[in-house]
């Protein structure tokens, strides 16, 4: 299908690039598929430009939420026909060949927004713990029962992605961002079973700042949220 577009925001990924690139291929082949080289210092754009995709170079690195600015922008300018974006970090954590499973409510008419669904279970045990305070926090400030409120796995339709990427911030914030975002303007949001595998593990500091400013950024547009309502 034309009408279906891959973003794949990378930062020095020159191990993990090509893969990428050519299980998306594979799995759709007909997608319009974007690389994003977020200012990296490694052959991330080299390797990705050699596989025949279009790579969008930032001079330097400016954060995955322009990354991801970027690749709609030429979205929006250059492949008017794409309907649907599949977004997925370039790590290879999550299997872009599961991109057809997020699609498929998009397709069918059942939803706006899909977010991957993570099984917890083969999560190591310290990002277990992460997730699973945001979770519970998010789904108690906005009155949601979602089984996944992080996964960098999503998929939209352009008019969604348009609306939640207008404000987006930088690190683990990103993906609760656009859930947030979501649920807001009011789009139908569905979570649907997706694969992970964790190949790097944060130090215990960074880890608990992470939860934190995760955590901080919940409780403010909760409470927002619930007032508005």
């Amino acid at each position: 299908m034309n009408n279906i577009g891959i973003l794949l925001p990378a930062y020095n990924e020159e191990k993990n690039i090509a893969a990428v690139i050519k299980e998306a291929k594979r799995s759709l082949p007909s997608a319009q598929i974007i690389v994003v080289n977020d200012g990296s210092s490694d052959r991330t754009s080299e390797i990705a430009r050699k596989l025949n995709v279009l790579v969008v170079d930032h001079t330097k690195n400016m954060g995955k939420g322009e990354a991801l600015r970027t690749g709609l922008d030429i979205f929006n300018r250059d492949f008017r026909s794409v309907k649907y974006i599949v977004v997925a970090d370039a790590d290879r954590q999550y299997s872009i060949r599961e991109a057809n499973r997020l699609l498929k409510p998009l397709i069918g008419g059942e939803a706006d927004f899909v977010m991957g669904k993570r099984d917890f279970s083969t999560v190591p045990a310290r990002h277990r713990l992460g997730n699973w305070v945001w979770r519970n926090a998010f789904n108690l400030w906005f009155k949601t029962n979602y089984p996944d409120t992080n996964c960098g796995f999503i998929a939209m339709t352009k008019e969604a992605a348009n609306a939640v990427m207008k404000t987006l911030g930088g690190g683990y914030i990103i993906e609760t961002t656009l859930l947030t975002q979501a649920i807001k303007r009011g789009f139908r949001v569905s979570h649907v079973g997706v694969s992970v595998t964790y190949t790097n593990t944060s130090g215990v500091l960074r880890g608990v700042l992470m939860v934190a400013g995760v955590l901080v950024f919940i409780f403010k547009n909760g409470m927002k949220y619930s007032r508005k309502r």
